[in-house]
């Protein structure tokens, strides 16, 4: 078994107001086997669209590489626009050694609401992914379940939006669509992807991602 543990502590600081939250990077990442293309930080790999998805929509021409430029490009960006990030899961085992959240297994999960009460700024969590199970939506949902907090539904479109009450504070959920390749399946079958690739043919997987990211980063 392969212990995929996270190699990167929570990136959060007191101006904080909305973290991204997902589970683990790719399993090269704990040893320091990167790709020409990896960034040496937090959703770093060549393979994950978040960060060339910001870079379009706030056209930050940020570096795509293994330099310590590009992972000051990316801290400087998350401080000027109080967005930090807080993955929820530490570690887990695996048989095969993938990204895959559904071949995780003898899971450890970070106490996110250490980090919540800690931070007091933050009001908002971004979910790379909805509820599927070992998403980062689904663990939140165990944890607050076994603290007996509720977690209410305030919009059922896509991206679903949820709320719930803790420290005397009220946060709000997003589960956006997730920024792996592997999401893209899920995407080539939603309506108004369809409906947009039937307006353009040019239209794309990653197009949609910069429609709703851009909604949902530039309003929160």
């Amino acid at each position: 078994m392969f212990h995929h543990f996270h190699p990167y502590k929570p990136y959060l600081n007191e101006d904080t107001k909305k973290i991204i939250v997902g589970t683990l990077p790719p399993p090269r990442f704990c040893i320091n086997e990167f790709k020409k293309e990896d960034v040496n930080f937090c959703y770093g790999s060549k393979d994950n669209l978040l960060w060339p998805v910001l870079n379009k929509i706030y056209k930050l021409d940020l570096l795509f590489d293994n330099s310590l430029q590009a992972v000051e490009q990316r801290k400087e960006f998350l401080d000027k626009n109080q967005i930090g990030i807080c993955d929820i899961v530490d570690s887990c085992k695996r048989e095969k050694i993938d990204a895959s959240d559904l071949g995780m297994s003898e899971i450890v999960l970070r106490d996110i609401l250490f980090y919540l009460k800690k931070y007091k700024s933050i009001d908002t969590l971004l979910f790379t992914g909805g509820n599927s199970k070992n998403g980062p939506e689904y663990f939140l949902r165990q944890i607050l379940k076994k603290e007996e907090i509720k977690f209410h539904l305030v919009n059922n479109e896509i991206p679903k939006i949820h709320k719930f009450i803790f420290d005397n504070r009220e946060f709000k959920t997003i589960s956006l669509t997730s920024p792996s390749n592997a999401a893209n399946r899920y995407i080539g079958s939603n309506k108004l992807y369809k409906r947009r690739k039937a307006q353009d043919k040019n239209y794309t997987t990653f197009d949609f991602r910069i429609e709703q990211y851009s909604k949902i980063f530039k309003s929160t």
